[in-house]
């Protein structure tokens, strides 16, 4: 009797196109190379990664970036100071109105101006907001990455209240453009504090249900403990901020280490994880929130009187509407900052603010008038994301969503 032989039959097809798909067989029977995106809803945007798998089991993560970019720092080298603040928009765009001050307040230390406190309270609260904004969104997709939806109807109705206020406030829901270089484009409308310190009474009940749907959440529990761990050093040393590092065990926040636009003159508290996993990511955010009403709540108790913009600043911020339709000075001096751009001193300056997904910080380098000679800009995302190729080896691919979710990136900045 003949023995018996099994063919197992290998279709090989197109190698690129193999490769495109992400079905390219690795070296071991087992082994595979997986793409996840560059579109693909666990990426939350064009972030491609490239897994090797051994089975269910990660090892190998090679995360590649640059889909979106767009080449805004080049861009700021061809515009002037204030033609550039649309732009930074669409960074981080789930928190335009923080980009807008942290870009404001690198090139208002250029020219050495001192703003007034009703000006810097409005910044603070415009700020605070946005934080409010990012983190609402933030949890809500994490809760759905982990497999929990309404915890997402619930952190988006209150994120919907908030675009009414921007609107109110900016004229526009989502890329505001509000800052000016030394000032605001307007000031505040009449009763909009009022409006802005019901919703941070009528917030924290949102935040309690969207907490008891999850942080106790069996299934919660375990899709997030222990799983996407960040030892301090590993933080630290791939450069991490914001929540992500905090959620380590570094307390570091540059409104109090750093402080600017008088957030030296708040009380409030830094929330700081303690094993730096995914579910600690979580709680830092939640527990920021309910900071950032505190926050505000204070703002709008104390808040100052006077000029919402530096009117000693002739040369950099343009005057009123009223003034230029009355005073030929005054319509000149608008004139010159339109065509020319506010009118820079030399110089280079850095400076990064504490904004919802780290630190967003600016280089500009100025040789004097109103257009930046450089600018370079440190994306918080970028960093985070310096992390996926230690980060993710050793986890199971049912992991990656919830690792993802909880680092909580925009690629707009990441890719710039």
């Amino acid at each position: 009797m003949s023995p018996t032989t099994t063919t197992k039959e290998i279709s090989i097809g197109d190698v690129a196109a193999r490769e495109a798909a992400g079905i390219t067989q690795m070296d071991g029977e087992d082994r595979m190379a997986l793409n996840v995106g560059p579109s693909h809803p666990t990426t939350h945007g064009v972030l491609r990664l490239i897994l090797e798998l051994n089975g269910d089991l990660i090892e190998k993560c090679e995360p590649v970036l640059g889909y979106l970019h767009r080449g805004d720092e080049k861009i700021a080298e061809n515009m002037t100071y204030n033609q550039f603040v649309p732009y930074t928009d669409r960074l981080d765009y789930l928190a335009p109105l923080a980009n807008n001050v942290a870009y404001a307040i690198a090139v208002e230390k250029l020219t050495g101006l001192e703003l007034p406190e009703r000006c810097q309270a409005i910044r603070v609260i415009v700020c605070e907001l946005a934080r409010i904004s990012s983190h609402l969104l933030g949890m809500g997709v994490f809760g759905m990455d982990a497999g929990a939806w309404t915890p997402f109807m619930y952190t988006f109705t209150e994120r919907e209240k908030l675009y009414t206020l921007f609107e109110e406030l900016t004229g526009a829901r989502f890329t505001t453009s509000y800052t000016r270089i030394g000032g605001v484009a307007r000031d505040i409308p009449e009763g909009w504090l009022d409006r802005v310190s019901k919703f941070c009474d009528e917030l924290p009940l949102a935040t309690n249900e969207v907490e008891k749907l999850l942080t106790r959440n069996r299934i919660f529990l375990d899709r997030t403990e222990g799983i996407g761990q960040i030892t301090k050093e590993n933080a630290l040393a791939y450069g991490l901020t914001g929540p992500n590092l905090r959620a380590s065990g570094i307390d570091l926040d540059l409104r109090k280490d750093k402080p600017y636009s008088g957030y030296e003159k708040y009380d409030f508290d830094v929330p700081i994880g303690t094993r730096g996993d995914c579910y600690d990511r979580y709680l830092v955010r939640i527990e920021e929130v309910r900071q950032s009403i505190r926050i505000i709540k204070q703002v709008i108790a104390d808040f100052p009187s006077g000029a919402w913009y530096a009117e000693d600043a002739k040369k950099i911020f343009a005057p009123p509407k009223e003034k230029i339709l009355s005073s030929m000075e005054e319509l000149i001096q608008n004139f010159m900052i339109v065509t020319e751009g506010p009118q820079i001193p030399s110089g280079e300056v850095y400076f990064e603010a504490e904004n919802p997904k780290g630190a967003l910080g600016f280089y500009i380098v100025s040789k004097g008038g109103g257009v930046p000679y450089r600018m370079k800009i440190r994306a918080p995302s970028f960093c985070n994301l310096s992390i996926l190729e230690k980060l993710v080896p050793g986890h199971q691919l049912s992991d990656i969503t919830v690792i993802l979710g909880s680092l909580d990136f925009v690629m707009g900045e990441c890719d710039r």
